[in-house]
């Protein structure tokens, strides 16, 4: 039971040990070059941020009339 609590403590206490400063690149090493066919180097606010296509919006687009599926031509039985 003793282990248990100290288990749980050491892991109460290393889970505040996160950073919750901003990032900034380690000493005397510097940012990432540019992609290549960018024009300036990207901040690392910008490099955090998911682009639209990381992460897509949703569609809530709501089906309103029953429709008929097509044929699918592809859709064929597996080979014997």
């Amino acid at each position: 039971m003793k282990r248990l609590v100290i288990g749980f403590g050491a892991l109460l206490v290393l889970s505040g040990c996160g950073a919750s400063s901003a990032l900034k690149p380690a000493e005397g090493q510097p940012l990432p070059v540019a992609p290549y066919g960018a024009k300036a180097t990207p901040t690392p606010t910008q490099l955090l941020t998911p682009s639209n296509q990381a992460r897509p919006e949703r569609s809530d687009e709501l089906l309103k009339n029953s429709q008929e599926r097509r044929g699918d031509e592809f859709d064929l039985p597996p080979p014997n």
